[in-house]
């Protein structure tokens, strides 16, 4: 499968909301970093969950279904497992809408039908609530973005008008309380932090985002460790955040995958995978 670096660097952006929110929600001390709520709450997992649907697509391409089967069957267990000191995790919730939805779905023409049923399940998940309902949405046009490769020239009208959907909506949620409209300012907050590292193209970010599986599950180790604490929650992620940045250049200098990719890749194929870097591939 290629690479592509600007989606390495979105899921490493990713992977350092995440952290600051677990954290944030796992927090003891008073709950008086409302900015988080207010600006970061909400925007992350919807990017996970995108990027899940644009790399369903690409290993699709290489790949044949009975092998995604068998993808989405490990990350299940893996989700298992990591169940068992994180409640909040989101590999099994990846892994049987992965089965339920796009799957079936892979086998429809690729194109705008996808899209509109896209639109709609966002729409009910939206309406019904949110949290883990809107996934299959956000699986579906992931999929679909990934087809269609909208240009950079989008980029910058799409910035403008998704950051102005997410400020009004958040402005309007205290006032009205309905929580589809705190749903939307998510989404569309989502969708301003996905614009704008897609036009910045932060190469910091890539190694993050290239062992995102062996990050979000180290960072939830790290929460659990030190959970609950009133530690500040910006020490917590900054700390962990700095390590995993530190560690993952460092393994990625010497290693193809992540330890968990790697990991997810051989169980997948069901056969050993070479991972260690010689010097000709350097």
């Amino acid at each position: 499968m290629t690479r592509i670096r600007e989606l390495d660097a979105l899921r490493g952006f990713a992977v350092c909301g995440i952290m600051l929110v677990n954290t944030w929600q796992h927090h003891e001390g008073p709950k008086g970093e409302w900015w988080i709520e207010t600006f970061f709450q909400g925007r992350f997992y919807p990017i996970f969950s995108l990027l899940f649907g644009i790399s369903f697509v690409l290993v699709l391409r290489g790949a044949s279904r009975w092998v995604l089967l068998r993808r989405l069957l490990w990350l299940l267990l893996f989700g298992l497992i990591q169940h068992t000191w994180y409640e909040g995790e989101v590999l099994t919730d990846y892994a049987l809408f992965g089965l339920g939805v796009l799957l079936p779905v892979s086998f429809l023409s690729p194109g705008w039908p996808i899209l509109v049923l896209g639109v709609a399940a966002l729409g009910w998940g939206t309406w019904m609530g949110g949290g883990v309902l809107i996934v299959p949405g956000l699986f579906l046009i992931g999929m679909t973005l990934m087809e269609l490769r909208p240009g950079r020239r989008w980029l910058l009208p799409g910035l403008v008008v998704s950051a102005a959907v997410s400020a009004v909506f958040t402005w309007l949620y205290p006032i009205t309380q309905q929580w589809w409209i705190y749903v939307v300012a998510g989404l569309a907050g989502a969708a301003a932090y996905s614009i704008a590292i897609l036009y910045l193209r932060p190469r910091w970010l890539e190694p993050l985002g290239r062992m995102a599986l062996t990050n979000y599950v180290t960072g939830t180790v790290v929460i659990v460790l030190t959970g609950p604490t009133r530690w500040p929650v910006l020490a917590v992620t900054g700390v962990t955040l700095l390590a995993q940045l530190l560690f993952s250049w460092w393994w990625l200098s010497r290693f193809r995958y992540g330890p968990l990719e790697w990991a997810w890749r051989a169980l997948t194929r069901w056969k050993p995978v070479g991972n260690r870097l010689v010097s000709s591939d350097r």
